[in-house]
């Protein structure tokens, strides 16, 4: 009796101010499993959508290397025809045979265009070619990068606009040339390829992390305005992939395109924004949000000044990484 009467009076010693301090704990902790919880259902048991309701066709640029590539085969092994643009016509022909002989039942068509001169007649080129198509699915993958970190004032002014051509330009007027048959038929998704340099700081790769900011601002906007139209539109960022434009080796936490792709082809559809995929991606975002951004800064700084230091000593050396020079 005498401990339940002790116990009645340590509560009443609890002060109100410290009740609400752990009734706002235990709401965070429950808000933050929810979010974790409904993280790991969309990463790891959310299936795939039927891309073929969105329409008879998909389209993929940059499709004959790294993601695109990748992304064009997931969407003909789901059973949608498959449009694959790049600028090499022995490469898209090649991928072509490779995807014709998995026997996925579907049509493949490839357009040649060089997205580096994406002008009013390039443009056009590739609208009539996509005219009549009902488009359901669209990849905006192609992109370009530094060709090593650099002051933005040590760029050739035509690798600027190379960046912004690459880039923004051909996200955006791919998108308008398939939106209008989206709205008329009211579905669709689009899925623009942003990068993890868009989300921090990214001293030395200034142009092309803000190019890929672009990205994630005008994904989410569209998606804003169209997901009441039946139409998705996500901005994937992921971090490396082991693709030539990284010059990336595979590794657990650096997938392969294949791999990235299986994993990022179940959120093409659904209304999720801006999404990393794969969940080391999605982790590794997570840890350096919660960072002090001058640290991340610094660290960036210093990873991306060394390879700039390496991107001079090969060009003053023709071309040929100094190291390689001294083991030949």
């Amino acid at each position: 009796m005498e401990s339940m009467m002790s116990f009645a009076s340590d509560l009443k010693s609890v002060s109100p101010l410290t009740s609400g301090c752990a009734l706002i704990g235990g709401v965070v902790v429950l808000l933050f499993i929810k979010k974790v919880a409904i993280s790991a259902y969309k990463t790891f048991l959310r299936p795939a959508i039927d891309f073929t309701k969105l329409g008879k066709w998909a389209v993929v640029t940059g499709a004959t290397d790294g993601i695109g590539k990748a992304y064009a085969f997931e969407l003909a092994k789901r059973g949608v025809n498959v449009v694959i643009i790049s600028r090499t016509e022995s490469k898209l022909e090649a991928v072509k045979k490779e995807i014709d002989d998995k026997k996925y039942g579907v049509e493949v068509k490839y357009v040649v265009c060089d997205y580096g001169k994406f002008d009013t007649k390039a443009r056009d080129m590739i609208a009539k070619e996509l005219e009549g198509l009902e488009i359901g699915v669209l990849i905006n993958n192609v992109g370009a990068s530094y060709r090593y970190p650099r002051y933005f004032h040590e760029l050739p002014k035509e690798e600027i606009q190379h960046l912004l051509t690459m880039n923004v330009d051909s996200t955006v007027w791919m998108t308008e040339m398939v939106l209008k048959g989206m709205v008329e038929r009211k579905k669709g998704a689009i899925v623009n390829l942003s990068s993890a340099a868009a989300r921090y700081t990214q001293p030395l790769l200034a142009e092309y992390g803000a190019c890929k900011s672009f990205i994630e601002k005008f994904s989410c906007s569209l998606n804003a305005e169209y997901s009441g139209k039946g139409i998705t539109c996500q901005c994937q960022a992921p971090f490396f992939v082991a693709t030539k434009l990284a010059k990336m080796r595979k590794s657990w936490s650096v997938p392969t395109p294949e791999e990235y792709c299986a994993q990022g082809i179940k959120w093409i559809g659904y209304p999720d924004d801006i999404v990393s995929p794969f969940w080391i991606h999605a982790t590794a975002g997570w840890v350096l949000l919660t960072i002090p951004q001058a640290l991340t800064t610094a660290h960036f700084t210093q990873v991306l000044g060394g390879l700039r230091k390496r991107g001079i000593a090969k060009d003053a050396n023709g071309g040929v990484s100094p190291q390689k020079t001294k083991k030949n």
